[in-house]
């Protein structure tokens, strides 16, 4: 399992170094500050699936399952408060990271922008 914060900067460096390590190696996400974004990034990247923290051991051995195996999982429609923190993470993964641009981008002031993104991910 790989966590996206990680002291020298994101775990999602790490995935294609796994995978030309070995490239049988099946790499799970698991952090507490998913977004579609940084999903999507990283299944681009290798990984095979990507869990939000608080998961539950029958997630985390459902991510280990075999391709193709039958896991069953409930649909979890989204808050308004998580569709803007998913919305703000996209933009921001666009502009490189780029918290000015961003703010540009999404019509806020940078300071604004910097408060919400210091917050933790909103629950589903």
């Amino acid at each position: 399992m790989l966590d996206l914060r990680v002291e020298d900067g994101s775990g999602l460096d790490l995935i294609p170094r796994l995978k030309a390590a070995d490239p049988a190696t099946r790499i799970v996400v698991l952090t507490g500050f998913g977004s579609i974004a940084t999903a999507v990034e990283a299944v681009r990247r290798g990984a095979t699936h990507y869990l939000t923290k608080p998961a539950n051991a029958d997630e985390i051995l459902a991510a280990f399952a075999p391709a193709g195996a039958a896991v069953e999982t409930p649909l979890q429609p989204m808050s308004l408060d998580r569709v803007e923190w998913e919305h703000i993470n996209r933009v921001l993964l666009e502009c490189g990271g780029n918290i000015s641009e961003a703010a540009r981008v999404l019509g806020l002031h940078r300071r604004s922008l910097q408060r919400k993104l210091a917050k933790y991910p909103v629950q589903r």
